[in-house]
């Protein structure tokens, strides 16, 4: 792609324009509808034109530099095949404003970031400055635990790292686990063998292995057991060696679950613990394993922790808003500000249970 810097008109406007040499690429840069575009005049404050290959941005200068850079990166996206959704092109218009992730921005065609995940279907950049953080502990600790709302990426991401230590054969199996907490019904009344009863709570693990890894793929070494999803207390008296193991929604686990989990980690192996410790659905939520473990192994060597907050919501935009209306209150900052000061010595039970909030002046 070349580009050029059109004479910046008076004040402090400007009129950049691109020139793009594959235009059979640009329905797919556009959107349809040309919605990409749309999202990101709306968010940006910047008009953009189309006459053929070109594209002219014309707005605030760095407004309308930033436009340039979100157009340039998720072009250089299309061109290295990966996947184009409107949550990229969120991620792209908020990474362009952090100077953190200008390493990720400012990828050359052809050339996936340095900071990537390749799987069979897709490579995957990070899209925040906690998810940066996330891969980089991914790679290099042995045990990490991800904290945060949900859409942040933290069993996404971790499923797509383990899926790549797997193909490159650093581990010889994954294991994905979750703990089997149920919602206003027992699993004994639930139908079907054991297996068939525990899948409804395991279902988002098979569906980030089949964004990694064709169907086939997924039931050969679910078959041959490469691949092993299986509820926590599967886990009790094993040693999980030569393995990558993802634990989802550990909030609700108990300390002693925890700990058991915790003790199976064996040799040339990587263990991801992830959770929300916001969300947590035991009878007693003061008691979640992942507070405590978060406690007690804040500092030991070999340990990462991770965490996110709603502004690292990657999926629809509407979802961090949400998460954000829900937070933004009295009470719900009340709880923000209590995490961020010791995520892992809250009270969560004196959360739940919040005095009423008043109504403001404007009801």
């Amino acid at each position: 792609m070349a580009r050029k810097m059109v004479q910046a008109q008076a004040g402090d406007l400007a009129r950049l324009e691109l020139i793009f040499d594959k235009p059979q690429l640009l329905g797919r840069l556009f959107g349809e509808y040309d919605q990409n575009l749309v999202t990101i005049e709306n968010r940006l404050g910047v008009y953009i034109a189309a006459r053929g290959n070109r594209l002219q941005i014309e707005g605030e200068a760095t407004h309308a530099a930033r436009a340039r850079e979100v157009l340039t990166s998720i072009y250089n996206q299309i061109i290295q095949g990966q996947e184009l959704d409107t949550g990229a092109v969120e991620a792209f218009i908020a990474m362009s404003s952090d100077n953190s992730m200008e390493g990720i921005m400012r990828t050359d065609q052809g050339h996936a970031p340095e900071l990537s995940i390749r799987t069979r279907k897709k490579t995957i950049i990070p899209r925040s400055a906690t998810q940066i953080r996330y891969m980089e502990q991914l790679k290099s600790k042995d045990i990490i635990f991800a904290l945060g709302p949900a859409g942040t990426g933290k069993t996404y991401l971790a499923v797509a790292q383990a899926v790549q230590q797997m193909i490159q054969g650093s581990v010889d199996r994954l294991i994905l686990s979750r703990p089997a907490v149920e919602a206003g019904e027992r699993l004994g009344f639930l139908p079907g063998d054991m297996k068939e009863k525990v899948d409804p709570y395991l279902r988002p693990l098979y569906d980030a292995l089949y964004d990694m890894l064709p169907a086939e793929q997924v039931e050969r070494r679910l078959e041959n057991g490469e691949i092993e999803i299986a509820p926590l207390a599967f886990m009790r008296g094993r040693t999980l060696s030569d393995a990558f193991v993802i634990l989802d929604e550990a909030q609700n686990t108990t300390p002693a679950q925890m700990k058991m989990l915790l003790t199976r980690f064996g040799m040339n192996s990587r263990m991801v613990v992830c959770g929300d410790p916001l969300q947590v659905d035991l009878p007693n939520p003061g008691k979640s394993g992942l507070a405590d473990a978060v406690r007690r192994l804040e500092n030991v060597d070999g340990i990462g922790i991770t965490r996110f907050t709603v502004q690292d919501v990657v999926r629809h935009p509407l979802v961090g808003r949400i998460v954000d209306a829900y937070e933004n209150t009295p009470i719900g900052r009340a709880r923000l500000a209590m995490l961020e000061q010791n995520p892992a010595t809250v009270d969560i039970s004196a959360l739940e249970n919040p005095p009423e909030e008043t109504p403001d002046d404007n009801g």
